[in-house]
Parts: C-alpha cells; sequence; structure tokens
C-alpha cells in the first residue's frame, strides 16, 4: 500500500471530519434556528478617495434592474455596503438626510420584492476627516462616536422590518489597543437601547479572517447582547494570501476542493466551543477557472451543516468587470451564480 504524505493525510482527516458533519450536526453548539444567503450588491461604498463623493460619479446605489435580477433568481437576501463618512458627515451629529432617504428607498424596493437587507457599514475600523483617518477607539475617535452613528441608524431604519441585520463595522484591522471587543461591546449596548429586534453582525479584527479568529478576536467571546441576536462575521476567500484578489493562478496559489473548510474550521470551533452564532458576511470565487467552484460548493456544504449563512461578494452595475462578480452580463447567469443558487429560498424569520 501506498504511504500517505502527511497534507494527504490531513486532507483526509477534513474530508471524513466533513461527512461526519453530515450525521451529527444537530448535536453541534453553534446552531441557528435558520440559515440565510444571500448577495452584496457593492456601489454605495465606492469612490472612498473621494468622500463624501458625488452620488452617480463616485458612488452609486443599486438600482431596480439589479433588484429584479436577484429577485427573479429567488434571492434570499441582499447586503447594502455603504460609507460611514456620506452617512454621517461629522461624527457625532444628525445623519445626513439625502443619503438616508437612498438607503431608505433601497430597503423599501427589497421589501417589495420579499428580500431581506443587511446594512453593512464598510469602513474597516476608520473614519476620514478632512484628511485625515481615525481608528474608531481611538482618543480621536472614540468608541462613543460608532454608538452614536448606530443609535441613529437603528431609530432611522425602526420600521423597516425586512432589515435583517446591521453590521457594525466590516473588516477591521490592526486596531492596536484600541480595544476592539469593548467598542463592539458599546455599540451593541447602544443599539438595543433603541431596538431589541434586529440581528448584530460582528466582524473580527485582521480583516474578519476566519483562520485567524481566536487569535485576534479572542475577547469577543465576552460579548453580551440583551437581545441575544448578535452573531459573528466570518469573511473568507480561498487564494494564498486570502485578500479575495486571485492574483495567482489556481495551482499557484495551493488551493485545492477544500481549501474553504480549511479556512472555515477555526472560526467553527470557535463558535461551537463558546456556543456563538455565525455568519460569513463575504466570499468569492473567480470565473477563470471551473476548479474554484467545487472549492465554493465544498465550502458552502460546510456550512449548511453548520447552520452557518452566507453572502456573496459581490454583486453591482458598476461591478461588471470584477472577476468574482455575480453580475449579469448581457442577460446571462455568471457560473458562481448558478453553482450558488441552489441555496436560495430557505425558510427564514427576521431575526437569529
Amino acid at each position: 500500500m501506498k504511504k500517505l504524505s502527511s497534507i494527504q493525510m490531513i486532507r483526509c482527516s477534513i474530508l471524513l471530519a466533513l461527512c461526519l458533519c453530515q450525521v451529527s450536526v444537530n448535536n453541534l453548539k453553534a446552531q441557528l434556528t435558520n440559515q440565510i444567503y444571500g448577495i452584496t450588491l457593492c456601489g454605495a461604498e465606492f469612490g472612498e478617495k473621494n468622500l463624501p463623493g458625488t452620488l452617480g460619479i463616485d458612488y452609486t446605489y443599486p438600482n431596480n434592474s439589479d433588484i429584479d435580477y436577484f429577485a427573479s433568481k429567488g434571492i434570499d437576501l441582499i447586503q447594502l455596503p455603504f460609507k460611514w463618512e456620506r452617512i454621517q458627515r461629522v461624527p457625532g451629529e444628525p445623519l445626513d438626510p439625502t443619503e438616508l432617504s437612498h438607503i431608505k428607498e433601497f430597503v423599501d424596493k427589497c421589501a417589495a420584492k420579499k428580500i431581506k437587507v443587511n446594512l453593512v457599514l464598510q469602513n474597516f475600523g476608520r473614519y476620514q476627516l478632512n484628511g485625515n483617518t481615525y481608528v474608531v477607539g481611538s482618543y480621536d475617535l472614540p468608541a462613543a462616536y460608532l454608538v452614536d452613528f448606530w443609535k441613529r441608524m437603528a431609530r432611522a431604519m425602526f420600521d423597516k422590518q425586512n432589515v435583517f441585520a446591521f453590521a457594525i463595522m466590516t473588516e477591521p484591522h490592526d486596531m492596536g489597543s484600541y480595544k476592539w471587543a469593548s467598542t463592539v461591546q458599546q455599540v451593541i449596548n447602544g443599539i438595543r437601547e433603541v431596538d431589541k429586534y434586529t440581528t448584530i453582525l460582528v466582524d473580527g479584527d485582521n480583516y474578519s479572517n476566519p483562520a485567524t479568529w481566536e487569535q485576534y478576536n479572542y475577547d469577543l467571546k465576552n460579548i453580551v447582547d440583551v437581545a441575544g441576536k448578535t452573531v459573528f462575521n466570518a469573511h473568507c476567500y480561498f487564494d494564498n494570501d486570502y485578500s479575495g484578489k486571485y492574483a495567482k493562478s489556481y495551482d499557484a496559489d495551493g488551493a485545492y476542493e477544500l481549501t474553504g473548510v480549511e479556512r472555515m474550521k477555526p472560526f467553527v470551533d470557535w463558535l461551537n466551543k463558546y456556543n456563538k452564532r455565525g455568519y460569513v458576511g463575504e466570499f468569492g470565487i473567480p470565473k477563470k477557472d471551473k476548479r474554484w467552484i467545487t472549492v465554493m460548493n465544498y465550502f458552502l456544504d460546510y456550512l449548511q451543516q453548520n447552520n452557518i449563512g452566507a453572502s456573496y461578494w459581490a454583486a453591482g452595475s458598476w461591478w461588471k468587470d470584477y472577476e468574482l462578480s455575480v453580475q449579469p452580463i448581457n442577460s446571462a447567469d455568471q457560473p458562481q451564480m448558478i453553482a450558488y443558487s441552489k441555496f436560495f429560498n430557505k425558510n427564514f424569520v427576521r431575526n437569529y
């Protein structure tokens, strides 16, 4: 018998674990009461080098045809990323009424199609003002400003029944001594003063990377939500540097069928260990090599077996040429979309 290499043995053990998940999923600690799968419609977060920028030139909001297309595919949820600097031009001051109206209009259009919405603050743990960048939790941008923003947003969206979750800050990174977990707790407490119903999605430090989750986010295990509706939000890509740029080929990246499963396992283990709930707010693959589809399928099967929902990154009318995009081209479905669509139309309620 041919002796297996150490790498082959690891891969075989992961395959065995994946198979066992199918027969023992009911015993998992990190179960959700439902799963929900969606996509992210980009545009409102564009133009980050020109803030606040000009609508239609620097950034855009999803149009009716975007929503109609994904509704026709049976999508359950759409994420809307947007910039803090646009919706609140100065920290601590009222929300910009024009930008707020655009967001509400998008939410209402989705409601008409029976689509849930995640509102995603796409700011990486930072705020730009007068040419300077400030880290949330620092002396110049204390956590109270992020609390203020989300309390205002929660009030503004309180009557929008299809708002599924507030993603309070996407991909914080290099937070240093500014104690991301402390900021998160303050934001949750602030939102719950206004809204005890909407799910709160919490990204982790180090770009919310699931492979390094416990190393960078150990203290998040202590987060308390009086409503019990906080869900931890990982972002998972399958290229060698975890970036989602896929600058190398499939082979040069060292990818194989279970790359996505390997990357998610530390996050899932953390959820199970501390009895937490999880979501994957970003994942995506390029269309240049069909083998990435297989990686995605194993990844999504693993999420489903662990009762974890996800949203694909990304789509949007300004991103048709993006290698990961599932935006239709000349009305044609993209290959990633065809593979992903089997996960749509799950039964769900407003909150986990």
